[in-house]
């Protein structure tokens, strides 16, 4: 039995010196911020700002080119089908090359805040429609109009701001486009 002494009394010292090594080191505490708190967009990321003031006119005129375009959860292009976001970032993509996020809360965090009665055509407008904020998007249009990719009905389409629906729920507007 001897060697059974021996292996305990290695195991045990082993066992001591992880707990006591594991008791000298430091666990470091990643206090709460919006990226780690649920319904909060992300305030941390890069803004995108882009500059050419006739961007906004093409983007409004290249999403009613999508008009009737079907729904796909997670869609990002035409052919295959565009869901919310994945409409915004392609028609901002395909006007100025910037490339967005496939996350409308993420949009949300890398546009600038506007009110609502600054909205310009161009600008994006979101929507609690999920029961978390800036779960929908769409693109403002003018005349109190906006076009978004809706799970409902399944295309493409154009609301008015004042719709019901979505005048509950709705977050705020936010611009791609630099102040001033």
């Amino acid at each position: 039995m001897p060697g059974g002494a021996v292996n305990r009394s290695a195991i045990f010292a082993a066992v001591a010196a992880v707990l006591v090594l594991h008791g000298c080191s430091t666990v470091v505490s990643t206090p709460p911020t919006a990226r780690t708190v649920p319904g909060q967009i992300i305030d941390q990321a890069p803004q995108v700002q882009l500059n050419n003031p006739a961007d906004a006119e093409q983007i409004v005129l290249f999403s009613y080119g999508l008009l009737g375009t079907g729904y796909r959860f997670g869609g990002r292009n035409p052919e295959a089908g565009l869901d919310c976001s994945g409409m915004v970032s392609y028609v901002v993509e395909q006007v100025s090359g910037v490339r967005l996020p496939h996350n409308a809360a993420r949009i949300a965090a890398q546009t600038r805040v506007i009110a609502t009665d600054s909205l310009q055509p161009g600008d994006l407008v979101f929507f609690n429609t999920q029961n978390r904020p800036y779960s929908h998007m769409g693109i403002y249009l003018g005349d109190g109009k906006f076009i978004h990719a809706p799970s409902s009905k399944g295309k493409v389409r154009v609301e008015k701001m004042n719709n019901r629906y979505f005048a509950q729920r709705f977050d705020g507007a936010r611009s791609l486009f630099s102040d001033g």
